[in-house]
């Protein structure tokens, strides 16, 4: 299509995929109070020093306008990822005419694979969030009162399912390079050292605790996913090399060239175009043009 048509069409996924978080939105607002519970209940149940025991005293909020804006901000978050399936379709619809088979299929399996991935990921980020707080909140100085503000709170609980949720993408990220011939299981056992040297220090830096346990909760699992990807990726090599041997009579390995055959051949059924005159040279026909004949 012409490029204003292609514009058009991307306006028109976008309004599509703005309305339907808009009315997930408005439905999420009708049951504020539910989600509202469900999402402070870690805070509500700890019994660390510094925070209250009845109808959490340990969150606040501050300013006229602060319980309004978290309403819509709960509210518009719970909308944009409960609408996830139908905005995840309208970018689909956008890119699949420009696919080609096999890409349409990986990105079918990507979609497939990694919403459960990060809904996992996110699942497992709310229930360390208990021990995170309760880690965080034990460095209440004496007798003091610790008291969260609400906003401060969502903003750490988004960090921690935002960092859980896209740390568990890591495996099948590899995995989609592996398909599509960028890296092999052999690179991936080469770096495993690396790598998960790598997952320990971002399990380090990007959990907001200072304790190694949830260091090590993230980045334990995501070690083992590591290790799920190479035999994931093993298994693509294997199959790629015996559809390659099918192919070329003998199997290859990446770096190894096919061999060609640079025999010269004779041409048969030559012609000579007009304005040239044939010579002899070695006993054997050949054409020049008639100007370099002096």
């Amino acid at each position: 299509m012409p490029l204003m048509d292609h514009l058009r069409e991307l306006r028109n996924r976008l309004v599509k995929s703005m309305l339907a978080i808009l009315a997930v939105t408005v439905v999420a607002l009708f049951f504020y109070d539910q989600i509202a519970e469900f999402l402070v209940r870690p805070v509500c149940d700890l019994d660390v020093k510094g925070v209250g025991a009845s109808q959490c005293p340990a969150l606040v909020q501050k300013g006229v306008l602060s319980p309004f804006s978290t309403m819509l901000k709960v509210s518009f978050a719970v909308g944009v990822i409960a609408a996830a399936p139908i905005w995840l379709y309208q970018l689909w619809a956008f890119l699949a005419p420009g696919l080609h088979k096999h890409e349409k299929k990986y990105s079918l399996a990507f979609v497939g694979v990694g919403v459960p991935l990060f809904v996992a990921g996110a699942w497992f980020s709310y229930a360390i969030l208990p021990h995170a707080l309760d880690a965080l909140l034990g460095f209440t100085i004496g007798e003091a009162n610790n008291q969260i503000d609400l906003d401060e709170y969502l903003d750490f609980l988004v960090r921690m399912v935002a960092v859980f949720g896209l740390a568990c993408e890591l495996p099948l990220v590899l995995i989609l390079l592996n398909f599509g011939g960028v890296i092999t299981a052999k690179n991936m056992i080469a770096w495993w050292r690396w790598v998960v040297m790598g997952i320990f220090v971002f399990g380090a830096v990007a959990t907001p605790t200072t304790d190694p346990l949830t260091m090590c909760l993230l980045s334990v699992p995501i070690s083992v996913l590591y290790g799920l990807a190479i035999l994931v990726a093993a298994i693509n090599d294997k199959r790629r090399g015996r559809r390659r041997a099918e192919v070329l009579g003998g199997e290859l390995d990446d770096d190894e060239a096919s061999s060609l055959d640079l025999t010269p051949a004779r041409v048969e059924g030559t012609t000579h175009l007009e304005g040239t005159t044939p010579v002899q040279r070695n006993g054997e026909a050949d054409s020049v043009h008639a100007d370099d004949i002096t």
